[in-house]
């Protein structure tokens, strides 16, 4: 299966010539981080994502799958694990497409045009359809607080917190939204 593996590799080159920061989790090409900008004219523009990509055994028979790191207020990601729901990745996928078309089209047009009749995050679903003022407001806090481009490279330690955590309350995310009200 020398096929997939050459493919994995065109990919991981094409988007790394393609300006994108990519950073290798192990010494594979199944698992890496991309830096991500939110899509210009969007209530994203100006926030930066780590974007956590694997690589199935199979790709690109496969589709990768695909989740933001540091948080992202929108109907189709999940706030907890950064999933992201996504027809054209998890139901329609078709070797045709590439690593470059996820960061130049697929992640651009889900910021772009949420779906909230089909949500990960229930609540910004909601918010999304009675209120969209509210909405817009809430996700360009989440931008100024948790995608600023020193979001991304930041360790966790270094972050600042409401609360004292010990090393193992950070290896879940659900310590940083535990406990707070909604503004």
């Amino acid at each position: 299966m020398s096929s997939p593996s050459k493919r994995r590799e065109m990919d991981l080159m094409k988007l790394m010539m393609s300006d994108y920061k990519v950073e290798m989790i192990n010494d594979g090409m199944q698992e890496f981080h991309v830096e991500f900008n939110g899509p210009k004219e969007s209530l994203y523009q100006g926030g930066v994502w780590k974007i956590r990509v694997e690589l199935p055994d199979a790709y690109p028979y496969k589709p990768p799958s695909i989740g933001f790191i540091n948080k992202i207020y929108h109907p189709n990601v999940d706030e907890m694990s950064g999933s992201v729901c996504l027809d054209v990745i998890n139901q329609n996928w078709s070797p045709m497409f590439d690593l470059v078309n996820v960061f130049e089209v697929f992640l651009p047009q889900l910021l772009l045009y949420p779906n909230a009749l089909d949500p990960l995050n229930g609540e910004a679903a909601a918010l999304m359809m009675r209120d969209g003022t509210a909405y817009d407001q809430r996700v360009k806090e989440y931008c100024e607080k948790y995608a600023k481009p020193e979001d991304i490279g930041a360790r966790p330690e270094e972050k600042s917190s409401d609360e004292e955590l010990s090393e193992d309350d950070y290896n879940s995310d659900d310590d940083q939204v535990a406990g707070k009200a909604d503004p």
